[in-house]
């Protein structure tokens, strides 16, 4: 009976500690918890404490993000260039009166970063032009050739009025006609020379954030 009564009184123990044991590591899927590299399937990798795909093996198992813009733009694939895999768009975050993107910046002219003549025109263009190339979601078939959209800068607060000539292809890249450069992201204003100094911007830092709308 004694031996009853012990059993019984240590039972809730037992179940107290298997309850509460450190947690073993369980292999978590897209966008489970993680603290190490091991704790994530196949090739998933811990980005800020969640499972996600990693950038550098390019394949794309978790849902993409929607946009901040709202466009729910998610990638077509990807394209292998330079030892490095690129996802590729066919679609651009969705366009608004104040849509976010990065400046880039591209040589329009012959012989120039740009790779082959532009688009809309199939002409070459000096860096003196207020110019610009966009996205394959925001080129939209070269249905926006022609227009003049309104650039601001999110540093410096300037804006500047720029012709859209070309597109910045987010399907395709490395080889000739792109100059060797890999599918362009698919948020891209990729502006002339003369468009980075109208914004008061330096063209040596690459990359610039900005808004555009259509004027």
């Amino acid at each position: 009976m004694k031996y009853l009564v012990a059993l019984l009184l240590a039972l809730p123990i037992v179940i107290s500690i298997a309850l509460f044991s450190s947690p073993s590591h369980a292999i978590s899927s897209c966008n489970g918890p993680c603290h190490t590299l091991d704790d994530c399937t196949g090739q998933l990798i811990c980005v800020n404490g969640r499972c996600h795909d990693d950038p550098d093996v390019g394949t794309h198992t978790c849902p993409s993000t929607p946009s901040p813009s709202g466009g729910g733009c998610q990638p077509s694939g990807t394209m292998n260039c330079h030892g490095k895999s690129f996802p590729r768009y066919r679609c651009s975050p969705q366009a608004t009166s104040s849509t976010p993107a990065t400046l880039t910046n591209n040589d329009f002219s012959e012989g120039g970063d740009g790779g082959g003549p532009s688009e809309c025109d199939d002409n070459y263009h000096k860096n003196s032009e207020l110019i610009v190339a966009l996205s394959t979601g925001w080129y939209a078939d070269g249905s926006r050739c022609g227009n003049r959209i309104r650039i601001t800068s999110t540093k410096t607060r300037r804006s500047v009025i720029a012709k859209v000539v070309d597109e910045c292809d987010s399907m395709n890249g490395c080889d000739g006609e792109h100059a060797g450069q890999p599918p362009c992201k698919n948020n891209i204003v990729d502006g002339s020379n003369a468009v980075w100094h109208a914004l008061g911007l330096d063209i040596e830092v690459g990359e610039e954030d900005v808004t555009w709308s259509m004027v």
